[in-house]
């Protein structure tokens, strides 16, 4: 995916841009467009959402895939590759079109020119908002990198390769297998 950053504006005026099916969000006041993600990115967002609706099916709530704006503040409205709402969630629907608040659980997969933004920006952003639980999936080394919000920011959970499982205090058993299933 190609990243271009343009102007300045805030998410009132970011809401009011054209539709589009091209990933497009707010960070920090600039808007990111990018095109359509590789096709091993598009096989493991595809997996981890079924993985949450899942779990939704167990626990309740409800999961989104990309392209959802979630607006955070005035200047941030990203688009979660996947997330996780739970059924107290404080992440509320705005509308029909977008989401309020920090989801329970956002996962980012990794493709090249996103990667930065994936474990800066958006790390930053996530844990300042109290994201219960970040997972970042990268499909060419087949790792997952799980952070859980607890003491006020994140604490590393720890990375883990495609024939390992880890618990998400949120969703429970997780078997990387079936993150990188297909690739």
């Amino acid at each position: 995916m190609t990243d271009q950053t343009q102007t300045r504006m805030t998410a009132v005026e970011f809401f009011q841009l054209p539709e589009t099916n091209l990933p497009r969000q707010l960070l920090n006041g600039e808007v990111i467009e990018m095109t359509a993600p590789e096709l091993d990115h598009q096989e493991v967002v595809g997996n981890i959402f079924m993985l949450f609706r899942q779990a939704v099916q167990q626990i309740g709530g409800k999961a989104y895939v990309a392209p959802v704006d979630v607006q955070f503040d005035a200047e941030n409205v990203p688009q979660p590759d996947v997330l996780l709402l739970l059924p107290d969630s404080p992440c509320q629907a705005v509308g029909t079109r977008r989401l309020s608040g920090p989801p329970d659980l956002i996962a980012e997969v990794l493709s090249p020119s996103t990667a930065r933004l994936d474990r800066r920006e958006k790390f930053r952003l996530y844990e300042r908002y109290g994201v219960r639980e970040y997972w970042i999936a990268e499909p060419r080394d087949q790792l997952v990198t799980v952070w859980q919000h607890r003491d006020g920011g994140f604490i590393l959970l720890d990375v883990y390769g495609t024939g390992e499982t880890f618990t998400s205090s949120l969703i429970g058993n997780v078997n990387c297998a079936t993150i990188f299933a297909g690739l």
